[in-house]
């Protein structure tokens, strides 16, 4: 198997009621997406994947989150939840493509030095959403 990977931004407002700082009130951040899926090299192509073609995918479940209050699409809207929320969009429209890639890993960044990652095999806990 090899590995292949790509990054995508987004920007998304969100409160955390629960949280004791100043994170509690309606703030927005700037979203880097980095995604790493696997598979094994294509006979025909000598290539794992298309990379436009992964990117395409990402887009699309980035349209979900992209310039929206999250609070509204997840529950608790951690960066830990939005990057379950994302994995599951993403192992799903993944398994849906014909690109012969698995998700093995996603890693979300809220602004430049703050990241969570989480890999294909984790759970993670509940990342429960109304879309």
């Amino acid at each position: 198997m090899m590995k292949l990977g790509v990054s995508a931004d987004f920007s998304a407002a969100h409160s955390l009621p629960r949280y004791p700082g100043k994170c509690r009130n309606l703030h927005g951040h700037t979203y880097k997406v980095e995604v790493i899926v696997e598979g094994e090299k294509k006979p025909d192509t000598e290539c794992v994947a298309d990379f436009s073609e992964v990117k395409a995918v990402v887009k699309e479940v980035l349209e979900l989150v992209d310039h929206r209050y999250l609070n509204e699409i997840i529950e608790y809207p951690t960066s830990e939840n939005i990057a379950l929320f994302l994995k599951r969009e993403l192992e799903r429209k993944l398994e849906d493509s014909k690109l012969g890639v698995s998700l093995y890993s996603l890693k979300l960044w809220e602004g430049e030095d703050k990241w969570v990652m989480i890999e294909s095999g984790e759970r993670g806990g509940d990342a429960s959403s109304d879309v």
